[in-house]
């Protein structure tokens, strides 16, 4: 079933806020294998003129993943999630994301595609501070395989 072409620009409600924690990027940073001391160390982020740790650059996708589950989960969107992948993920910053933050994230749906019997849904999610103040900017792309594709994989 095709997704609704109307839903193409809508946006959903502002998330409640994540509140960034030291611990949350120290964890982040180990598992993706990144030993820079900005991301573990206060004096070292310090040094380099941020107020606190900051986190690696793809720290907020799991803030904006769990944000596009507003998207997903419309029903009313027609979204088949047990036949989607991840299909690319971008991001541009204002600041980078510093433990203490309270994020939001605003989702909105910037385009719906169909190709090669694929969906493609595209979501920006906008994130901003406590103060309202941008922070980072990332684009989901998630595609939801057609029947015959998903079928062929069986």
């Amino acid at each position: 079933m095709a997704l609704d072409q109307s839903f193409v620009g809508r946006s959903y409600p502002p998330t409640d806020p994540y509140e960034v924690g030291r611990e949350k990027i120290r964890e982040f940073a180990q598992a993706v294998g990144d030993t820079n001391p900005a991301y573990t160390d206060p004096e070292a982020a310090k040094a380099l003129g941020h107020s606190d740790v900051i986190a690696p650059p793809t720290f907020v996708f799991a803030i904006t993943f769990k944000a596009a589950g507003q998207v997903t989960t419309d029903p009313q969107l027609g979204l088949d999630y047990s036949r989607v992948v991840h299909g690319d993920q971008k991001f541009a910053y204002t600041r980078p994301v510093r433990a203490g933050d309270r994020l939001t994230v605003t989702s909105t749906i910037e385009a719906i595609k169909s190709m090669a019997g694929n969906e493609i849904l595209d979501i920006r999610g906008e994130v901003h501070d406590e103060a309202g103040e941008h922070v980072v900017t990332a684009w989901t792309k998630l595609v939801a395989r057609g029947a015959d594709a998903a079928e062929g994989e069986a």
